[in-house]
């Protein structure tokens, strides 16, 4: 599908003080790699450790400390990548609350001048959240996927975020001392409706070119003809936040919080007309999450231009045969690149792979 993408991918990463590791490193020299090990030998934690050298945070918890080891004030993490064929060396460093990320030895002015340089794509048990979850899983999951695809995206967001805060602030300062000048809301208003068309716009583009790419995943991975569907639900749908930003400032002032707004958009996800949250089956709702990933990933590969790094933890103990075999056949495809996972049972990979497959093993 997108044989046009050239491949980055990871030789090498050492591990310092991350997770359970006090000192670690191992290489990745095939296309895909197991990792293997008993449970609790740290296989999530050396994937994730790939997870965050691509978005210098950790996929599974949202504090940077919980990636510390036990007892230690800081960790560092390196690896080693190739990009357009040539040797890139990414090294994550985080002690005392502060961040520090490094190309080839020099330090990036902006944290966010990393994102979208290299990419991943994680598949692992919980994600399941991202259907069964509440609006904000899913907010957070498209926001990644156009924060990496468009830098001005990412800044946008981050500005409407900060700017919501503030007005946010401005509206609980009123229920103790309120006052009638106005200058302050407008210029919150005005930044904020600026962005959230911004937002929106991309939004509603990105859906139309991902939805495609979700409609064949999915019928190749369950083999049904069901007609699935994403609507996108959004109040910038019937007019925009100038306006409800004014219309609503009585409410936004009782409830002291702005009630309006894209970061209240959600995306319903839908098969056979019905919600997929309420109604669908646990093999249904594990094929469309599937799809969504995979969709994700090719998306990501034509935007970006590169193939990313596959990700899967512990998938395979999920899935019931019919449906591995159908992800393998399409992860084995040319339309992607390097493969890291994790199972407890070797033999199991070796068996989904086949001896003609290049696959290596990391023993833990």
């Amino acid at each position: 599908m997108f044989l046009s993408a050239a491949l980055t991918s990871i030789n090498k990463i050492t591990l310092i003080q991350f997770r359970n590791y006090s000192s670690a490193a191992f290489g990745f020299p095939t296309p895909v790699t197991c990792i293997t090990g008993a449970n609790g030998s740290g296989k999530t934690n050396l994937l994730d450790a790939v997870y965050y050298l691509c978005y210098t945070k950790s996929y599974f918890s949202a504090y940077q400390q919980n990636s510390v080891q036990n007892g230690m004030d800081g960790f560092r993490v390196t690896g080693d990548f190739v990009r357009n064929g040539s040797l890139e060396i990414i090294s994550c460093k985080w002690k005392a609350g502060k961040k520090e990320i490094y190309k080839d030895g020099a330090e990036y002015e902006k944290i966010t001048d990393h994102i979208g340089v290299y990419s991943a794509v994680m598949i692992a048990p919980d994600d399941t959240e991202l259907i069964n979850g509440s609006s904000e899983q899913r907010r957070k999951w498209v926001d990644s996927i156009l924060g990496q695809a468009y830098k001005s995206y990412l800044e946008k967001l981050m500005r409407y975020q900060r700017v919501l805060l503030q007005r946010n602030a401005w509206l609980k300062m009123q229920a103790t001392n309120p006052t009638k000048d106005n200058v302050e809301l407008d210029y919150y208003n005005g930044i904020l409706a600026e962005d959230a068309t911004y937002i929106h716009n991309q939004r509603v583009a990105f859906l139309a070119d991902f939805l495609p790419l979700l409609n064949d995943f999915y019928h190749r991975l369950s083999g049904g003809k069901e007609p699935i569907q994403v609507t996108y639900e959004s109040d910038l749908s019937q007019k925009s936040l100038a306006d409800w930003l004014k219309q609503n400032l009585q409410y936004d002032l009782r409830y002291q919080r702005t009630l309006r707004g894209i970061h209240k958009d959600d995306w319903d996800l839908q098969l056979n007309n019905l919600a997929l949250k309420q109604f669908g089956s646990q093999g249904q709702k594990k094929s469309f999450l599937f799809a969504l990933k995979l969709a994700q990933y090719a998306y990501l590969s034509k935007v970006l231009g590169h193939l990313p790094i596959l990700l899967l933890d512990d998938i395979f103990e999920k899935l019931d045969q019919n449906r591995m075999e159908a992800l393998l056949r399409i992860i084995r495809g040319e339309s992607f690149g390097q493969v890291i996972l994790t199972d407890t049972h070797p033999e199991r990979i070796r068996q989904a792979f086949g001896s003609e497959a290049e696959v290596g093993f990391i023993y833990l």
